[in-house]
């Protein structure tokens, strides 16, 4: 099992964090998503601790962590916030950030918050679409749209008692039709069965849902964007950022890598085919494989 350490950040949130690998090695900071943990990364940091330090947190809301149980504390600002005071907190000057799911959003806000000043060096992003990219797809595609109500669900306090009587699970149960239970070992999946009985961590995590900006329609309304809409203005993307796509994702579809051209000057993609939402751990290989690739080119 990997170690974890008590970080406490400098704005009172305390993190249970996994810190590996040599302390004077280039940094890799790891981002779980909904509803996991650290253990996301777990084939990633046995890889890469042999040449880089890496360093994965519980993230807010989640199993150990901190769980402050009003919505506006998981604004995207205060969870791209806590990616620097971790670093502050463990004297990190500059890393490169890698995502997944929700981990992979905040990645996002974090290295367009980070490219500027240098502190972010290049980015690595799995299954978590851009926001801008994002945004559109809710607007315009049936499919996204689609496979995006669940987060209507998440959001409905309706389902809170559901929730409290439950756990997550009842909810999860509920909403999600893109969980693939047979790909996750089974002591990883009890591991998470207990993570989810906790009540104030099953708030925690739909905060992230709730307090988010990204706007999910109903399947009746029209697909359009609407007029209010104002794109969130984005810089572009300057550092080397590798984006890892699994294709068979039933949450979010291909067309997620479609224009990260745009928004993205030195982007490279890797299509993983064949494999589900969670590509982190149901295809390791691939994903080491083209990390190594991209790390090797990014530093040269």
């Amino acid at each position: 099992m990997m170690h974890q350490q008590r970080v406490k950040l400098a704005n009172g949130i305390e993190l249970d964090v996994v810190d590996e690998g040599p302390r004077d090695g280039e940094v890799l900071i790891f981002l779980h998503g909904f509803p996991e943990s650290h253990r996301t990364w777990r084939h990633q940091i046995a890889h890469f601790s042999k040449q880089y330090r890496c360093i994965a947190p519980d993230q807010r809301g989640y199993r150990g962590s901190s769980k402050p149980q009003e919505v506006e504390a998981y604004t995207p600002d205060k969870l791209i916030g806590d990616v620097f005071l971790l670093a502050d907190a463990l004297e990190v000057e500059s890393f490169t950030v890698v995502g997944h799911d929700w981990g992979g959003a905040i990645a996002w806000g974090v290295a367009l918050g980070g490219q500027m000043n240098g502190r972010v060096t290049r980015a690595v992003i799995a299954n978590a679409p851009h926001p801008a990219v994002f945004q559109r797809l809710l607007y315009l595609d049936e499919g996204q749209r689609r496979s995006s109500q669940y987060m209507r669900g998440f959001r409905d306090t309706a389902n809170d008692e559901l929730v409290r009587e439950h756990g997550l699970v009842g909810i999860l149960m509920k909403e999600v039709k893109w969980d693939r239970p047979s790909a996750m070992e089974q002591e990883e999946r009890d591991a998470l069965m207990r993570d989810w009985q906790d009540r104030d961590a099953a708030f925690g995590m739909l905060n992230w849902y709730r307090a988010s900006p990204i706007d999910v329609p109903p399947m009746d309304a029209p697909f359009e964007i609407p007029e209010s809409y104002n794109p969130p203005p984005l810089p572009k993307l300057a550092i080397p950022t590798l984006v890892i796509w699994a294709m068979d994702d039933l949450a979010l579809p291909p067309q997620n890598i479609e224009g990260l051209e745009e928004v993205i000057d030195n982007l490279t993609i890797a299509q993983v085919p064949d494999c589900g939402h969670f590509v982190p751990w149901e295809a390791p290989e691939a994903v080491n494989e083209a990390m190594e690739s991209f790390l090797g080119r990014a530093s040269a």
